[in-house]
């Protein structure tokens, strides 16, 4: 099966993005027109699929709600393997979750990713038109370098395109020099991306467990690896790309966070731990087990300053009162006059 029609597309949309940035007033032949032509792509090919990446984020929030169900299961099932893939399949299949789609996004640009890389492996000074690039727009691709190295140029050519590569002026240093720096920061990128999905999407377990250390460890150490092979064009892709995925997690997971983290809610006074409250070892208890703490006493009631009426039947202020049970009554008889 041929994939001309896929190279075509992703030629088309370069040479478009490349004429935009022509007519307002770049250089045609300079590598940031280009770079920017390649950036745009990134841009075109992640909004078309930025329903898959939602769809990757909501995949990734239901195995986190699952875990609790799988657990149980591998309690179950012990060390039978087969019954425990087997009700896990059937786990997933009733709740309608898939391990698998937290890789589309991933999947779903690999073609672009292996078009771009036909199209600028077959970029030579002199080449003839690409798809539905003119001669003269192929020939000013295949020249257009970035900080001393030709897009079209990778770590290791054969030896016609290095040929003609080298004979643009460029040495083979200052293209392994970007080539390896591109590399590297296009493993690094791709390994912050998926530790930020993990981070925010919470611990797993099982087979989405798998998956994720999958994502993790072995692509960014593949894409170093093949790195040497790929255009400098097809580096600069990957890592633009990486950048984009960056940021479009961030807003996505801080804008709409997951429900575990919506339900949290801090108290207004920190928990107190009842060991602190108890007595220290030694120390006599404050309050006796078995007696309840006494009822506190009643407020005085206020003592009215105001003379009684003639008549009424409230004491004076020289009538005796009776004192509280246990104390001495006073003694409010006035003394007599020495004569």
């Amino acid at each position: 099966m041929s994939l001309d029609w896929l190279y075509t597309a992703i030629s088309f949309v370069l040479k478009m993005w490349h004429s935009l940035f022509v007519k307002i007033g770049l250089d045609p032949d300079t590598g940031i027109t280009w770079a920017l032509s390649i950036f745009f792509l990134v841009v075109t090919v992640r909004i078309l699929l930025f329903r898959f990446f939602i769809k990757q984020v909501k995949s990734q929030r239901s195995m986190q709600e699952l875990q609790p169900d799988i657990a149980l299961l591998r309690k179950q099932y012990g060390s039978d393997r087969q019954g425990m893939a087997k009700a896990q399949q059937e786990l997933f299949k009733e709740r309608g979750v898939n391990p698998l789609s937290g890789c589309l996004p991933i999947l779903l640009q690999a073609p672009v990713f292996l078009a771009l890389f036909h199209v600028l492996r077959r970029l030579r000074p002199g080449a003839a038109g690409l798809y539905t690039w003119t001669d003269q727009l192929t020939d000013s691709a295949a020249q257009a370098s970035l900080f001393g190295a030709p897009i079209s140029s990778s770590f290791n050519m054969d030896p016609a395109k290095e040929e003609a590569i080298l004979g643009l002026g460029v040495t083979y240093g200052s293209i392994r020099t970007v080539a390896l720096t591109l590399m590297i920061l296009m493993s690094i990128t791709t390994f912050i991306t998926q530790k930020q999905i993990m981070r925010k999407g919470g611990p797993v377990e099982g087979q989405a467990a798998m998956i994720q250390k999958f994502m993790l460890y072995v692509i960014p150490v593949s894409l170093f690896v093949s790195g040497f092979f790929f255009p400098i064009g097809v580096l600069l892709y990957w890592f633009m790309n990486n950048l984009w995925t960056m940021g479009q997690q961030f807003y996505i997971l801080h804008k709409h966070p997951p429900k575990s983290r919506l339900n949290l809610t801090k108290p207004d006074r920190p928990a107190i731990d009842p060991k602190l409250l108890a007595p220290k070892p030694g120390a006599k208890p404050t309050q006796p087990k078995g007696r309840r703490p006494a009822a506190p006493a009643p407020p005085p009631s206020p003592v009215s300053i105001e003379k009684p009426k003639a008549g009424s039947g409230a004491p004076s202020s020289g009538a005796t009162r009776k004192p509280p049970p246990g104390k001495r009554p006073a003694n409010n008889r006035p003394k007599r006059k020495k004569r």
